[in-house]
C-alpha cells in the first residue's frame, strides 16, 4: 500500500481489527454485485442461477479474497434450517432466503433436513467452481466470466 509498517495502526488498534475490516469491505463489495445478480429476477430460480454466476465470477476475477474469505476468516453459516441467524455471513443468508423463495414459488414442501441438504448441494457446486477457478494452472475450456447454466442446474 506504499506506507510504513506502522501506518496502520493509526487506524486499527491491531491486527485482527485491520482483518475484520478488510473482510467487511470485501463482503460488501460482493453483497453488491450479488445483490445486482438477483435485481429484477422474476423466479428465485432465476434469482439463484444469477448469484451462481455472479459468485464464480467475483472470485475468478478475485482470487486472492476467495483464499482470504474462505481460508483465513471466520464467517457464520448455520445450515439449519429451523431458525435464522442473524449474525450469519450476508451472501449465505440472500442465498438461504432465495432458496426459501424457491420452494414457495414452487409449492415445495421439504422437511428441515431436506433443505439443508439442497441448500448444502447448492452452495458447494458455486463454491466449488469458484474454488476450481481460482486455482493456478488448472487449465479448461470453461469461461469462468460467463458460465454455462448447464452447470450450475
Amino acid at each position: 500500500c506504499n506506507v510504513s509498517h506502522a501506518a496502520p495502526y493509526a487506524h486499527f488498534k491491531d491486527k485482527d481489527e485491520l482483518l475484520e475490516a478488510i473482510k467487511n469491505s470485501v463482503t460488501d463489495r460482493f453483497m453488491e454485485e450479488l445483490l445486482n445478480a438477483v435485481e429484477g429476477k422474476p423466479t428465485a430460480d432465476q434469482a439463484i442461477i444469477a448469484m451462481g454466476r455472479t459468485y464464480i465470477q467475483f472470485f475468478s476475477s478475485n482470487p486472492d479474497y476467495f483464499a482470504f474469505i474462505f481460508g483465513k476468516q471466520n464467517i457464520n453459516a448455520h445450515l439449519k434450517m429451523n431458525r435464522e441467524y442473524k449474525d450469519d455471513y450476508p451472501p449465505f443468508l440472500l442465498l438461504r432466503r432465495m432458496y426459501l423463495k424457491h420452494l414457495e414459488e414452487n409449492g415445495l414442501e421439504k422437511t428441515f433436513e431436506e433443505q439443508e441438504i439442497e441448500l448444502i448441494k447448492i452452495w458447494s457446486i458455486v463454491h466449488g467452481m469458484a474454488s476450481i477457478a481460482c486455482m493456478k494452472g488448472i487449465k479448461s475450456s470453461v469461461n469462468w466470466n460467463d458460465i454455462d447454466e448447464r452447470l450450475l442446474v
